[in-house]
């Protein structure tokens, strides 16, 4: 296993990653791109074990429910990469059980692979949504082919790929990037049915990373986000050569859906896990601010805040649902349901927006307006925000300024807009959380039931 030093040492591989117009050589050595190299490394020092058959707990694939359930509070836990390279393995699994008769060389090539990421410890992205191009047009009908990711050719011992990877959470600080096709292919378009595993110093390999990290000296200032930051790649595939080892799927349009379908299933429950977090935190947020304002007492404040508690418990219902009701593939691995995870994700996603709204109307416009501490830490100001800002006894300005700081950096910043767009893009958008419960859905039960109830028998 790596140590945290390891893993950053492991970054300085020639790797070509950019960010605001500049080739960077070290990431750590980027300010606003160090901040999630920490994270990363810390998560691998926390997991740390010596000997060299030492492996990461949390890279296993759970086989009961119980194991299934045990890792959402360890992932919680750490940091977001870790989170995405448990998904990226865990899609291996259950697509390796999906998959039919004829497809052995392509599940042996994903256990494989499986056991020798675990056994060199790395990090791994997900790299899944394409350019797409006009969005009217399928891949086979793009004015440029590139617009999806693609073979462009095939040699005896691999293939050579083309195209780019839009919105990889992460994807400068892995060691692999996990490409998948983005939907399901027809035939005429086996070119772009590909899935493969890429070293992100592999040549042609280029990333752009954007970030919402803060650029403030006083991280007070942002209070999740300064400790909480990881950048976004677009990832550029310029005719990058991937052995055949590397490959899980070359051609079979019939298995692309799978991938997306399987990757999304993970991404989704992640979400969910999340969401629920995300949401716990809010309501804490919303009744402190509320009692440090003097209105947890008023009837709207309560009401809305009885909204938001809804709102965390029907999401951890979700979740409880899609582990509870986990389904097994046939190699004895666990993964969440289908129609609990997809129903609980756009739940989630729908209200934010809703549950955001009420905690700005309960906090008030200082969350756009408090001071910056750092004005507090001054003679000639703190005094004076000090007694404004201080509501009643046992309220101090300070205080309730931290609480408006905490509110802002979550939900109306950088980082705020950055998780009100993920939550409804990350693991597919709304309509296919829509299409996937839907399909799971037993809607002949529910014509049963209704059909009983007119006193129609047939």
């Amino acid at each position: 296993m790596l140590t945290g030093d390891d893993y950053r040492k492991s970054l300085l591989d020639g790797r070509e990653t950019f960010f605001e117009g500049r080739r960077v050589e070290d990431i750590g050595a980027e300010p606003a791109l160090d901040i999630a190299v920490r994270s990363v490394a810390a998560g691998y020092d926390r997991h740390y074990a010596a000997g060299p058959d030492a492996r990461n707990p949390l890279m296993e694939a759970p086989r009961s429910i119980e194991e299934l359930r045990d890792r959402i509070p360890m992932l919680h836990a750490v940091d977001v990469l870790t989170n995405v390279t448990y998904q990226s393995l865990m899609t291996l699994f259950t697509v390796g059980g999906r998959m039919a008769e004829g497809s052995e060389e392509f599940i042996e090539r994903m256990h494989a692979y499986v056991d020798d990421a675990r056994a060199r410890d790395i990090r791994i992205t997900e790299c899944i949504t394409d350019a797409k191009g006009n969005r009217a047009n399928p891949p086979s009908r793009q004015t440029d082919p590139d617009a999806y990711v693609h073979v462009v050719d095939r040699q005896r011992d691999g293939v050579v790929i083309r195209g780019a990877k839009l919105h990889i959470t992460g994807a400068s600080l892995g060691h692999d990037l996990m490409v998948m096709p983005t939907k399901n292919m027809k035939a005429g378009e086996e070119e772009y049915a590909i899935a493969c595993a890429v070293p992100v110093n592999a040549p042609g390999v280029r990333i752009v990373n954007t970030t919402y990290a803060p650029r403030v000296a006083d991280a007070r200032h942002f209070p999740v986000s300064s400790r909480n930051a990881i950048p976004d790649g677009f990832v550029v595939f310029d005719d990058v050569f991937v052995p055949n080892e590397r490959i899980f799927l070359d051609g079979q349009g019939r298995y692309a859906a799978v991938f997306a379908h399987s990757l999304g299933l993970w991404e989704r429950l992640g979400g969910i896990a999340f969401m629920v977090e995300e949401a716990d935190e809010m309501v804490g947020a919303a009744q402190l601010i509320a009692e440090a304002n003097g209105t947890a007492g008023i009837a709207h404040i309560q009401e809305k805040i009885s909204e938001l508690v809804i709102h965390a418990t029907m999401l951890r219902a979700g979740l409880e649902s899609a582990i509870t009701h986990a389904e097994r593939t046939p190699e004895g691995y666990f993964y969440p349901n289908e129609l609990f995870t997809n129903a609980a994700k756009f739940q989630g996603a729908a209200q934010y927006n809703l549950m955001v709204r009420h905690l700005h109307d309960i906090a008030g416009g200082a969350v756009l307006t408090a001071p910056a501490l750092s004005d507090f830490d001054n003679p000639d100001t703190g005094p004076s925000l000090r007694k404004y800002m201080s509501t009643m006894d046992g309220v101090d300005g300070e205080y309730r300024a931290r609480l408006f700081h905490l509110i802002r950096d979550l939900t109306a910043d950088a980082y705020g807009g950055w998780r009100f767009v993920t939550n409804i893009q990350s693991g597919g958008g709304l309509f296919a959380q829509r299409l996937v419960t839907r399909k799971h859905y037993d809607m002949d039960r529910a014509k049963q039931i209704a059909l009983r109830s007119a006193g129609i028998e047939e």
